[in-house]
């Protein structure tokens, strides 16, 4: 045989070799147990620039991570901190005695946190609920003039919060049930042109001692808080 014929023939046989081990070497690449394949791509899709790794449904380094951040899920009021609604200055009461028409009427409760009821005088309403109210009241009226007494005690207000700064109408206004910061600010007219949109300055009095927190419009606020947007800085 000429020696250029058997050459071609040799080197023809090193290159199908050669093919053959790659394609068991891809083989054994997308037979990998954990899921992962390579991505090979086409002639037409080699002049389209680099492509997105291929996700199997399995997990691994190349996923985005499911992570939600905390606190952007929902309301920032904490949750342990809404319990029962606490009676305060300002709250005005529905107050019913049954069979005393003179003792039913509605009563505001005082800033030193008390209302003035007939024969029994004074009442601590301040850090009370309206059951805790109604019991106290049932105990007085019952240990000296009125036999078995049946008291109901109801919100017929809710005490007002506050909203100063950077809105179109500062003021006192009625507390709406769920309230957040940017309602406060919707029923005091809106943002002034040079408001501050993203947070306020609320403070909040408990058990005697104020609070000042720095919060989101989403922030709920409640019954006596004061909330001051600010001037932003550009």
């Amino acid at each position: 045989m000429h020696p250029r014929i058997t050459a071609c023939f040799l080197l023809s046989a090193v290159l199908l070799s050669g093919c053959a081990h790659f394609d068991d070497e891809v083989r054994d690449l997308t037979a990998r147990p954990d899921g992962w394949a390579p991505h090979i791509a086409t002639a037409g899709q080699a002049q389209s620039g680099p492509r997105e790794p291929i996700h199997t449904g399995v997990h691994n380094a190349w996923a985005q991570p499911d992570i939600v951040p905390a606190g952007l899920t929902g309301p920032h009021a904490v949750a342990e901190s809404d319990g029962p609604y606490l009676l305060d200055t300002g709250d005005r009461l529905r107050i019913f005695v049954y069979g005393q028409p003179n003792l039913s009427r509605l009563y505001t409760v005082d800033h030193g946190g008390k209302i003035a009821i007939p024969l029994i005088g004074n009442v601590r309403a301040r850090g009370r609920t309206v059951t805790q109210l109604s019991s106290s009241i049932r105990a007085r009226l019952g240990a000296q003039y009125v036999r078995d007494p049946q008291v109901t005690v109801d919100i017929q207000e809710n005490r007002p919060f506050f909203i100063l700064g950077e809105v179109r109408n500062a003021g006192q206004f009625p507390y709406v049930s769920g309230m957040t910061v940017e309602t406060a600010v919707a029923i005091a007219g809106g943002y002034s042109e040079r408001a501050n949109q993203t947070t306020a300055k609320l403070t909040r009095r408990i058990n005697g001692m104020v609070e000042v927190i720095e919060a989101p419009t989403d922030y709920v606020i409640k019954p006596g808080d004061t909330v001051f947007v600010r001037e932003r800085f550009f």
